[in-house]
């Protein structure tokens, strides 16, 4: 046994119990010490020298600070290098679980605990602490170069800007995911100012998603929407935020404005959803703003999921109105909105069956035809 090894114990056991105070401080308010005090109890019992906890809460990572100097350490072994949306489509998934002190798995998560599970589970292997993942990848200068997938630091109550104590996963428009402190659940958060940036991807241009069952019991998504790499966080959002499948938003976007933002239909639908003036309005939002128009159409879709229980007819509001569909009992016989409906279902790999009942008029006259929320509007045959 050297001097330096007793001493390097010496401060690793200095900073758990340091991190444990600031830990004890951040639960004091809700008084919920249990989760606090069962994971300082796992870490103080494990072996003397094992990594620990690197979070906001948690206790510093490293005997002492390291300096991040040029030396950057590659990620280990040959690995595969996840897009852009499937590492933000990985961290999604655990949105609401709750932050856990040393926490490693989906049962409860610290910061660093979520980060190194999150890349884990698409093939690349990081280091356990916060502190020893800030000098993974590559620095990135500035929050406006930042892209989705790129680690984002903060000193953190047990932390300092050259060994932060906390991270997060940037998705993009100035949001990351994290799991934040003791008390609260992994959940979307602002990046604010963070410390330092890394990048562990490589730049990626566009993805695609699978995506789950849509609701309303059809059939599970067979094929995939290219989606642009700026806007795939935005669709991961939205559909963790409505619970409206992320394929469904994306395939939308896809038939309503081939993800064109600036996209205006000869009828005046507006921006990348193609929202309807009157519609946007309504909602409050800003049709050629992407955060705000892909908020909105998930909104919509979430509403008519939850009042037609088929994804058809849920379609064929968003392009028809929902008076029309409530008129013939499912998708109308407008010949616009049978072929709407039938192109996403067929992107989604679903049968492009439209029809769910019969009409009750197959000649409604001007005034029964309902102008829909989305591209060209419900023109009857």
């Amino acid at each position: 046994m050297t001097m330096s090894a007793v001493e390097g114990w010496m401060s690793e056991i200095q900073s758990t119990m340091s991190g444990l105070g600031a830990a004890l401080s951040a639960a004091a308010p809700t008084g919920n010490f249990a989760s606090v005090l069962s994971s300082a109890l796992a870490v103080l019992a494990s072996p003397i020298g094992s990594a620990t906890p690197g979070a906001a809460t948690g206790p510093a990572a490293s005997p002492s600070p390291r300096p991040t100097g040029s030396a950057t350490p590659a990620l280990s072994g040959s690995q595969p290098t996840p897009s852009a949306a499937s590492v933000v489509n990985e961290a999604q998934q655990f949105l609401g679980v709750p932050y856990l002190w040393g926490g490693t798995s989906p049962s409860g998560f610290d910061c660093s605990g979520l980060v190194q599970y999150v890349y884990g589970k698409l093939g690349v292997s990081l280091p356990r602490t916060s502190q020893e993942q800030a000098l993974v990848g590559t620095p990135v200068a500035s929050l406006a170069q930042a892209q989705p997938g790129d680690l984002v630091f903060y000193a953190g109550s047990d932390g300092t800007r050259s060994a932060p104590g906390h991270v997060g996963i940037y998705i993009g428009n100035g949001q990351m995911i994290d799991a934040p402190y003791t008390g609260a659940d992994v959940q979307i958060d602002p990046v604010g100012t963070p410390v330092a940036i890394r990048r562990v991807l490589s730049p990626q241009s566009a993805t695609t998603f699978a995506g789950p069952q849509a609701t309303g019991g059809t059939a599970t998504p067979s094929t995939s929407a290219p989606v642009p790499s700026a806007l795939a966080p935005l669709f991961l959002a939205a559909a963790a935020k409505y619970q409206v499948p992320v394929a469904v938003l994306t395939a939308m976007a896809q038939q309503e404005s081939a993800f064109t933002t600036t996209a205006v239909s000869s009828a005046g639908a507006e921006g990348l959803m193609q929202l309807m003036p009157q519609t946007a309005s309504s909602l409050g939002i800003d049709p050629f703003n992407p955060v705000q128009a892909i908020d909105g159409a998930a909104q919509l879709m979430s509403g008519y999921l939850k009042q037609f229980g088929s994804l058809p007819a849920a379609l064929a509001a968003y392009n028809a109105g929902a008076a029309a569909v409530e008129r013939y009992g499912g998708v109308p016989p407008y010949a616009q909105t049978q072929t709407y409906v039938s192109e996403i279902l067929t992107r989604l790999g679903q049968a492009p069956t439209t029809r769910t009942a019969a009409p009750l008029s197959t000649t409604p006259s001007l005034a029964s035809r309902q102008v829909g929320v989305s591209q060209n509007t419900a023109v009857g045959p």
